[in-house]
């Protein structure tokens, strides 16, 4: 949405109404973002919205703070205000990436960075538990959904775990290529979340700015007691935000929760 746009914007304010201003303003700017503006349009200044409405600056702006708390609005310093996109609720499973998609109704694609053997870090030996130099299968994709860079994924098994594994394409689905070629189905495992920022490798696949925010997971995978697969994620804080259920302990959920992620 642009300034010529403004005339589009229906509705208009009534200075005789209980409704407060910015109130009324905040409804009707949200009846607009959604009927009628796609997610990442840019919205009129406070500027004009506030000679296109004959009010306060501040009216304006605590009408489009309303919006951005609940996330149907996000400013991006030095460009402006624009339409959010929706954020998908991340939350711990131990299911593939495409079956999390095609869940939420969006198409999963993966573009492979590097599907190869390699030996073992010390970093990836710790994480592992091996020896260091080891053979370790190293498999890194650019996550995408409806064609929009979504996370960066990196994950790294045990060479001997998968016999043969890189005679054959990159798997579209890691976890089902372990579980039905290998016999590897992933039982449980350990997430450590944290907050980062992204690098200016990280930030060119994923489409966004350097230092902007992500959310950094990493994984430890097992089957039984063994470690089969530690990965490390960076998903787009713009499009993500974590959802944990919580419960007393000894106290049975009325609702059938389980610890999910996209994986």
């Amino acid at each position: 949405m642009v300034s010529g746009q403004l005339q589009s914007i229906a509705g208009s304010l009534d200075p005789d109404s209980a409704v407060a201003k910015h109130v009324q303003l905040r409804e009707i700017l949200r009846s607009f973002v959604m009927g009628h503006a796609e997610p990442g349009t840019a919205i009129p200044s406070e500027r004009e919205l506030t000679v296109h409405f004959g009010v306060a600056r501040m009216t304006v702006r605590h009408a489009i703070d309303a919006l951005v708390a609940e996330e149907v609005l996000e400013r991006i310093v030095g460009l402006g205000t624009f339409v959010a996109h929706t954020k998908l609720d991340l939350q711990m499973k131990l299911t593939s990436y495409s079956e999390e998609m095609h869940r939420r109704g969006m198409v999963p694609d993966a573009r492979v960075l590097s599907f190869e053997q390699m030996a073992a870090t010390p970093l990836i030996a710790r994480e592992l538990q091996l020896e260091q130099g080891q053979p370790v299968i190293r498999f890194r994709r650019q996550l995408l959904a409806d064609g929009e860079p979504m996370s960066v994924d990196e994950n790294f098994i045990p060479a001997h775990r998968v016999p043969g594994i890189l005679d054959d394409s990159p798997p579209t689905s890691l976890y089902n290529v372990l579980s039905e070629r290998f016999g590897l189905v992933m039982e449980w495992g350990e997430d450590t979340i944290e907050a980062t920022a992204a690098s200016p490798s990280i930030a060119r696949l994923l489409n966004v700015e350097m230092g902007a925010p992500l959310l950094k997971i990493q994984r430890h995978a097992y089957v039984a007691r063994a470690m089969v697969d530690y990965s490390v994620s960076y998903y787009r804080a713009d499009r993500y935000k974590l959802w944990v259920p919580l419960q007393r302990p000894g106290v049975r959920t009325p609702r059938a929760y389980s610890s999910k992620r996209l994986g």
